[in-house]
């Protein structure tokens, strides 16, 4: 798995990077200190996942990751966050990101979020869900862009359910347990919503149905 990291703060770096490095399967290809730059790093050493700050000089890590996903949809961007101080969490969501990782998180956490993105998977729990909805739904910036989404109509009544619930912060195994069904059959609706709106994670769906206006804060 290749990785590339960027951060204008050169602890964050270097501490990401020791214990990424001493990993056998992941690979540190490039850092970068701006936006700018990380546009330019992906584009020359072409990572499987970016960690991305928020808040840098030059070109934020909003617009960086706009950039860099129009040049390849394919590269899975984390936001790299302290959270309690980030305004733009939701922007980064919309922007195209495959989750948020905290900056305190510990060295298990990393390695595993890396693992985890690179092999396709969103990088958003349940309960983070829930923190995005409520710190941003909240001030209406959601409620106020309702767009017609290509693909809503094909869902079925149930797999409409579940995209509700998906975007309430649910785990698979909540929802099975509202809907009463098994978990598996949940994870297939949930692949089935994420083809047909032609979505690549959960996170995208989680926009997708606040836009949509199938869900609110209210």
């Amino acid at each position: 798995m290749r990785v590339a990291l960027v951060d204008d703060q050169d602890l964050v770096r270097t501490g990401f990077g020791l214990i990424l490095s001493v990993e056998d399967d992941i690979e540190i290809v490039g850092e970068a200190t701006n936006g700018r730059e990380a546009v330019e790093l992906v584009s020359r050493t072409k990572p499987d996942v970016v960690l991305m700050d928020v808040q840098m000089p030059e070109l934020d890590g909003i617009a960086a990751t706009r950039e860099v996903l129009a040049n390849d949809p394919q590269t899975r961007v984390v936001i790299l966050t302290t959270f309690e101080r980030d305004d733009y969490l939701f922007a980064a969501l919309e922007a195209g990101v495959s989750g948020f990782l905290l900056k305190s998180c510990s060295a298990d956490e990393l390695t595993a979020a890396v693992r985890s993105v690179a092999q396709g998977h969103a990088l958003l729990a349940p309960q983070l869900t829930r923190r995005v909805i409520e710190r941003f739904t909240s001030s209406g910036p959601v409620r106020a862009r309702r767009t017609q989404v290509a693909g809503l109509d094909d869902l079925t009544d149930r797999e409409r359910e579940v995209l509700v619930r998906m975007a309430q912060g649910l785990s698979n195994a909540e929802i099975a347990e509202d809907l009463v069904v098994g978990t598996a059959t949940v994870k297939t609706h949930v692949s089935r919503v994420l083809t047909k709106l032609g979505l690549r994670d959960r996170v995208q769906a989680v926009v997708v149905a606040y836009q949509a206006g199938l869900v609110s804060a209210d």
